[in-house]
């Protein structure tokens, strides 16, 4: 019996470092990073998963989901509807785009319980879509709590790209912020040798940038993550500030 009971505890330890390995990633993942001419809207998926892995988990509706254009936000928080990502409560909206410009796509979620860390999770979460050739303002700071303001464009950049980015959080840039990165692993065509590489981890300098070379086209994510100072219940709140970049093959000509 006591060897069962050994055994079990161990199992137990054993799946409870597996869980809090994967990485969480709040997402908005946009059906076009760059919009041409005849584009006439984008769909949006917002979500909270383990990109690389392909796990769900149920994302609340948001407590703040808006579009800034100009500097300015627009409240999208009523066009969003229910949706599934991976079988799980996720939410989706349509965004007419009708002149150009650059539309930084940004959420705040409700707070995410996490027993496997007995914590809450709050992830910040941005994308960036350019239209019809604009791309003035991409760098712009939207004074989220948490936020990753790039300093390389986040839109038309190839797969092996340098892309670097600037974490604050309360306002503040954040020297030696652990950053998890993470690619969308959209068809599950992926696989990576050992679980340490599901997610890479990058640190930002005493200036609060961060440098990562994106090895595959697709999505990929950045987490800079921090501890608020504001308990929930008790319970640490892990805040991360998210962005979701795409990166783009070489086309062959035809």
């Amino acid at each position: 019996m006591k060897r069962t009971l050994s055994f079990l505890a161990a199992a137990v330890l054993v799946l409870g470092l597996t869980a809090t390995a994967w990485a969480h990633f709040g997402m908005i993942i946009p059906s076009k990073p760059m919009l041409a001419q005849g584009d006439k809207s984008v769909d949006l998926t917002l979500s909270f998963i383990h990109p690389m892995e392909l796990q769900g988990m149920n994302m609340a509706k948001p407590k703040s989901f808006a579009v800034y254009v100009d500097g300015k936000p627009q409240d999208l928080l009523g066009s969003l509807s229910e949706t599934k990502v991976l079988g799980h409560q996720a939410w989706k909206a349509k965004y007419d785009v009708k002149k150009p410009g650059v539309y930084i796509f940004a959420v705040e979620p409700q707070p995410y319980p996490e027993p496997a860390e007995d914590n809450y999770i709050v992830h910040y979460t941005k994308t960036v879509v350019a239209a019809f050739g604009d791309e003035d303002g991409w760098d712009a700071d939207l004074g989220l709590k948490a936020e990753i303001v790039p300093l390389t464009r986040p839109f038309g950049n190839y797969a092996g790209n340098v892309f670097q980015g600037l974490v604050k959080f309360k306002g503040k840039p954040v020297p030696g912020c652990m950053v998890e990165v993470e690619m969308y692993n959209k068809d599950g065509k992926y696989e990576a040798p050992t679980e340490y590489m599901n997610t890479q981890v990058v640190k930002t300098d005493a200036g609060g940038v961060f440098t990562y070379a994106c090895p595959k086209a697709g999505w990929w994510g950045f987490a800079a993550l921090n501890t608020d100072d504001v308990k929930i219940e008790g319970k640490e709140v892990e805040v991360g500030a998210v962005l979701w970049i795409y990166m783009n093959d070489f086309k062959t000509k035809k």
